[in-house]
């Protein structure tokens, strides 16, 4: 469905957010016959809707909400709406169509579009696409899941999106270059299942991608595509793995049997950055860049690439102890990644959020051979901690709060070690979001530091 096709049909856009208000300003350009905004939360009172939106959309909230929706033709689902919501099962039988923001841009620009989607490594790659793409004389208008809803996007000959699962969900297109960089349970709340979740995430490859590259290493991914194919009947371009065309062999990044650069020429840590790096390369590749011709070029984009804030970003400390911010860490496949990035030194990694009922005997099993001190947050620290405890080599311990936390760590980890807070486990509840844990945390260890 296009936004041309909403002229003089009743739409309903689900969500008073970013992405509800862009969605209402795009619509209403096209004319339908009504458009309300719906805001069905408990506290709709407080939605500030007024001025131009309103004159656009009048705001549907309480008992009216469910009725707004039921009575539309077109019902645009904001990403935060979540996909398990009673409400979309009842307009699904009624013959509703239900799209989001992102389905109705993507229908426009699939063409020129590239999409990124992955439960990690998905702001990262995408964000090295578009620098990479810049950098060999490709300029793009880079956006998505970062704060910018796609109808919000400037017009531009080339775009670099990075996709949430909530996003893929609905789409009808897919991007001219779809990516995908790994997979793991994750938003089971809003999926689900595990299986919805797979489906939602991977439905940006099943409209015919002229182009897909996914990280090879990724077994769950593997499997979960297996049979897919592009546009053309191809097969998924596999990046990363040891037989891989873009891959790392002994700090070296190569093409095929071509040495590229140093490993070393990318910052950011972690062998899961590594393979993101060379997912870029291959989409790059795959779009007809010369990379051999180009390394040069590629290598003075990548060193001067930066990793973006709150993942595995390194604090000063005066101590010695290193202090790194993963604070977007939400799983415990993502905390995995963060401690093997720094499984050479003395660690101490602090655990836990929000309880989302997340299964941690992955966690469990990655942590079974290593040997590190592990603090457990509220509020599912505990319930981590539980998990892990009897292993020979992991020393547990509980903090009241994550500012107690920071004090036990200094303590526990010593000179040359790292202080991780990679918490696998979301923010909300004790925190307003993720950037108010990450100053906390900040703040912490400028304040316990002697």
């Amino acid at each position: 469905m296009r936004l041309a096709d909403l002229r003089g049909r009743s739409v309903a856009v689900w969500g008073t957010g970013r992405e509800g208000r862009a969605a209402v300003t795009a619509i209403a350009k096209h004319e339908p016959s009504r458009l309300i905004a719906v805001d069905d939360s408990a506290n709709y009172l407080a939605t500030p809707w007024q001025d131009e939106f309103a004159a656009l959309a009048p705001l549907a909230g309480g008992e009216h909400a469910q009725a707004a929706l039921y009575t539309a033709d077109v019902v645009v689902r904001s990403p935060g709406v979540p996909l398990t919501h009673p409400y979309l099962a009842e307009l699904r039988a009624r013959g509703v169509t239900v799209t989001g923001g992102s389905a109705l841009w993507m229908a426009e620009n699939a063409a020129k579009t590239v999409g990124v989607t992955g439960s990690k490594g998905k702001s990262t790659t995408s964000s090295l696409i578009s620098h990479l793409l810049a950098a060999v004389g490709k300029p793009n208008a880079y956006g998505g899941n970062i704060g910018v809803p796609l109808l919000d996007l400037p017009e531009s000959d080339l775009y670099v999106l990075e996709l949430s699962s909530y996003q893929c969900a609905d789409l009808t297109d897919s991007p001219r270059v779809a990516v995908v960089t790994s997979l793991f349970p994750e938003h089971l709340d809003s999926h689900g299942s595990e299986q919805a979740y797979y489906r939602d995430k991977l439905n940006l490859l099943r409209y015919g991608p002229e182009l897909i590259v996914v990280n090879a290493e990724d077994t769950r991914l593997r499997d979960e595509i297996r049979g897919l194919t592009d546009a053309g009947g191809f097969p998924p371009v596999p990046a990363a793995a040891e037989d891989s065309r873009f891959r790392v062999e002994d700090g070296v990044v190569y093409c095929s049997d071509e040495p590229l650069f140093a490993r070393s020429a990318l910052e950011l840590k972690g062998r899961h950055n590594e393979r993101n790096l060379c997912v870029a390369l291959a989409v790059l590749d795959g779009m007809g860049v010369d990379v051999l011709g180009l390394r040069d070029e590629l290598e003075a984009a990548v060193r001067s690439f930066r990793g973006l804030p709150h993942r595995l970003t390194e604090i000063e400390d005066p101590s010695g102890v290193t202090f790194v911010d993963d604070t977007l860490s939400t799983s415990p496949y993502s905390a995995m990644h963060a401690i093997e990035a720094y499984e050479d030194r003395p660690l101490t990694v602090l655990v836990g959020g929000t309880d989302r009922g997340l299964d941690y005997a992955p966690l469990r099993s990655f942590l079974e051979s290593r040997t590190l001190t592990v603090i457990g947050l509220p509020d599912s620290g505990a319930r981590i901690i539980s998990e892990i405890s009897d292993l020979s080599g992991v020393r547990t311990m509980l903090a009241e709060d994550l500012v107690d936390a920071v004090r036990l760590a200094r303590e526990v980890t010593p000179v040359g070690g790292v202080v991780l807070l990679s918490p696998a486990a979301p923010s909300y509840g004790r925190f307003r979001n993720f950037e108010h844990r990450s100053e906390v945390f900040t703040q912490a260890v400028h304040d316990t530091a002697k």
